[in-house]
């Protein structure tokens, strides 16, 4: 990696995607500071790191807290959010409050507190149904949810940041994560989890539409690399990136792997498609390719693996 990360504040830490991200940071030698409002997010994420990292629990539309977190970083890694494509499609003006009004009082704190660089977790969402497959960052954006809008809109006031401000920004556009610490007790988390958890329950899945629609599942730690190749290269400021694998996999064989792991022979449910939901989706990493150095290095059927194992173990 290119530039130094001595100290970094990560949105969102104790959640998912940011807690793994908080690891990666502390083994490196980084001061962290977590800013979690623990609406989703948990303390137990932070366990392995709980005594080396400052937490501070706050919402990202408190200046207050903001203004506590940001003071000598060099680096913001973007990750809370409303993440759920239902919940904002059921609450479009919440969901918009916290994505869209607490990201640009975390760029503008940002700003005001001299860091360096901040990255900002976009989403694949942004590019809707189109059916050119793979999606690239060149494509329009057709956005079909306020999810969608609101991550959207982040990319503009993150470029609008770095041409009125000079604040270097990155965005990531996540295709669908999946690893450890995913909680499966929601029915906006990701669909991994809910599958294993439903499997080691023995119990059958919902799947919304006929289960053939598809998705690009990438592994956690490699989100985690490609944060980290966001926060130090060179030539990421300005520019978007894709976060994916490149392969694509349907619905339907997902269980049908899932099911395999835990050892269990049960049926489908199939239900309504869901508003917003898209039927295709698999990235172009070209450009994170060429760009930042980023490739993936957990296949598909090793990051199912580890990832059952965890819930297996009835964490």
């Amino acid at each position: 990696m290119g530039l130094q990360i001595n100290k970094a504040l990560v949105t969102g830490g104790a959640g998912f995607i940011g807690s793994h991200l908080v690891d990666a940071l502390v083994q490196s030698g980084c001061a962290v500071t977590v800013l979690d409002s623990l609406t989703t997010g948990h303390v137990e994420n932070l366990a392995s790191v709980r005594d080396r990292v400052d937490f501070v629990q706050g919402d990202i539309r408190d200046d207050d807290a903001l203004d506590r977190c940001m003071p000598g970083c060099d680096v913001v890694f973007h990750q809370a959010a409303v993440v759920s494509v239902t919940q904002t499609v059921q609450d479009p003006v919440t969901s918009a409050r916290v994505n869209d009004l607490g990201t640009i009082q975390v760029l503008d704190a940002a700003r005001r507190h001299g860091v360096r660089r901040v990255v900002l977790a976009s989403s694949s969402a942004v590019y809707g149904d189109a059916p050119q497959l793979p999606k690239t960052e060149s494509m329009i954006p057709a956005p079909m949810s306020p999810y969608a809008v609101q991550k959207l809109t982040n990319e503009y006031y993150a470029a609008l940041y770095g041409r009125l401000y000079e604040l270097e920004a990155v965005c990531l556009r996540y295709f669908n994560v999946y690893g450890p610490r995913q909680d499966p007790s929601s029915p906006y988390s990701g669909v991994i989890s809910i599958f294993m958890s439903r499997a080691l329950q023995a119990q059958a899945p919902v799947i919304h539409g006929d289960g053939n629609q598809t998705r690009d599942f990438v592994f956690v730690g490699d989100v985690v690399q490609a944060n980290l190749l966001a926060a130090t290269h060179a030539d990421a400021p300005g520019r978007i990136f894709n976060v994916g694998t490149s392969q694509s996999v349907a619905i339907n064989a997902l269980w049908q792997s899932i099911a395999a792991l835990a050892g269990v022979a049960v049926g489908v449910q199939y239900g309504n498609s869901r508003m917003g939901d898209i039927l295709h989706s698999l990235s172009s990493i070209q450009r994170a390719r060429e760009i930042l150095g980023f490739q993936p290095e957990v296949r598909f059927e090793e990051g199912l693996r580890r990832t059952f194992d965890w819930y297996r173990q009835g964490r």
